[in-house]
């Protein structure tokens, strides 16, 4: 792991918002959050669905979906650059060379009229200027470099053509072609089964310690949590509740919300006749409770949760939760 120092943190999120202004009213997708990550790092972030784990990363990018998605608040740091402050022009040069995104649905990134060639070769024509005979040496190394076979054919094929993880494999090739300072892979292997996801992790892994990439790896799989990530941000309701270094989060988790995610994990050792399942629904953004947005659903619960948000404590070194249990000022009373 890198040395704890701000020289090495590649990016630091501060107090971000993302708000989607509908008809229904207000919804805070992403809510005041804030993580950093460091050269070399993968940081993963997990939650149930619509928890803001996908908003977060695509306001990272400035890609968030308009008129209605708008960054109202808080600054995102690319080695001391605020992305929220640059113009379209100058973040279409960051997006692709600086920063990149691989998504869940590798379909949905890849051009099914454009050969495999010419889709790998594009970041390196746009962000490099490779022309020619360099260009395509570049993509052919790129596509080896990802473990495709025979590169010089499958160059020249369209993505209708491969499985799904070979697709999942060029949308790689394509986000690292240019050597980014931060991946972010949002959900990367829900498409894929288990055999191909277990080689893809594989090989973002290999790649990860020969360049020190960073990454951001949004998942709900808490085994690809254990295999990839170094620290673990857990969101609710637009709001990282708890993070810590991966081990002692499994180990020793803070928070009723992650505790009750980690009891929902099927034991293999452990013969139960129903799993575990974290009883009512997540709240609607557009009208979020007063208090922690979890206390309806919390075991925990106490007169204070419904009623005013908790402050984030640090519970142990490099270990925070946002939860009353964890006061200082002592007992609030159930």
């Amino acid at each position: 792991m890198p040395a704890d120092n701000a020289a090495e943190i590649v990016l630091d999120v501060q107090d971000l918002k993302t708000y989607f202004f509908t008809g229904r009213g207000v919804v805070k997708a992403v809510d005041g959050v804030s993580f950093q990550v460091k050269k070399g790092e993968t940081l993963g972030l997990v939650g149930e669905s619509g928890c803001g784990k996908s908003i977060t990363c695509f306001s990272i990018i400035r890609l968030v979906p308009q008129p209605a998605g708008r960054i109202v608040g808080g600054r995102v740091l690319l080695k001391g650059e605020d992305l929220l402050s640059k113009t379209e022009k100058e973040m279409n040069r960051i997006r692709g060379s600086r920063i990149t995104m691989i998504l869940q649905d590798p379909m949905m990134s890849l051009n099914p009229l454009l050969t495999i060639g010419e889709q790998v070769a594009e970041p390196l024509r746009y962000h490099q200027g490779l022309r020619k005979m360099e260009l395509w040496e570049k993509v052919k190394e790129m596509l080896r470099w990802v473990r495709i076979p025979s590169p010089e054919i499958r160059m020249r094929e369209y993505p209708h053509q491969m499985s799904g993880g070979m697709r999942q494999r060029i949308s790689g090739a394509m986000t690292l072609s240019c050597q980014p300072e931060i991946l972010i892979a949002d959900e990367p292997t829900t498409a894929l089964d288990v055999t191909i996801q277990a080689q893809f992790l594989s090989l973002l892994k290999e790649i990860q310690e020969k360049t020190r990439l960073s990454m951001i790896v949004v998942t709900h799989d808490f085994g690809i949590v254990a295999r990839l990530c170094d620290r673990v941000a857990v969101m609710y309701a637009g709001k990282i509740v708890e993070s810590a270094e991966t081990r002692e989060l499994f180990n020793r988790p803070a928070h009723p919300y992650t505790e009750a995610l980690l009891e929902s994990l099927p034991k293999m050792e452990v013969k139960v006749d129903k799993l575990y399942s974290i009883e009512g629904q997540p709240p609607e953004l557009h009208s979020l409770p007063p208090g922690c947005s979890f206390a309806p659903r919390c075991p925990k619960g106490m007169e204070i949760c419904r009623t005013t948000y908790p402050p984030r404590q640090s519970i142990a070194e490099d270990h925070y939760v946002s939860c009353w249990l964890y006061d200082p000022e002592g007992d609030h009373g159930r």
